[in-house]
């Protein structure tokens, strides 16, 4: 059975957030629609696929990079003047922060990650 974990993240500055790529970046309105596309982002490979054509070599990115998980749920919701984000994914910390900088950049942090 594949291990599950519950990440807990919080972007600072959600209306303003986008990745350093804008034909990658976010561009929703709000935490439903940061919650979507990471969701979406995690299940599906069509954002890995995006970046890896954008590559040099796109041959030569190691596959493992693209993996998904079509089991994990996000949610975002409003704290404060930022934006907290659950994740449940079995997918490795490496990944998410990695689809979590396409659609964002920097503009996150982790604040724990337990046994969903």
């Amino acid at each position: 059975m594949t291990n599950r974990n519950h990440y807990y993240l919080q972007i600072k500055d959600l209306k303003h957030a986008r990745g350093p790529e804008p034909s990658l970046s976010y561009d929703g309105a709000g935490p439903n629609d940061f919650a979507a596309a990471l969701q979406e982002a995690l299940r599906s490979p069509l954002l890995f696929q995006r970046w890896r054509a954008m590559q040099p070599d796109p041959d030569s990115v190691d596959e493992r990079l693209g993996v998904t998980d079509q089991l994990a749920s996000v949610s975002a919701k409003l704290a404060d003047l930022n934006t907290d984000v659950e994740v449940i994914s079995s997918l490795p910390m490496s990944i998410v922060r990695q689809r979590m900088t396409w659609l964002i950049g920097a503009s996150w942090q982790l604040h724990d990650v337990r046994p969903a």
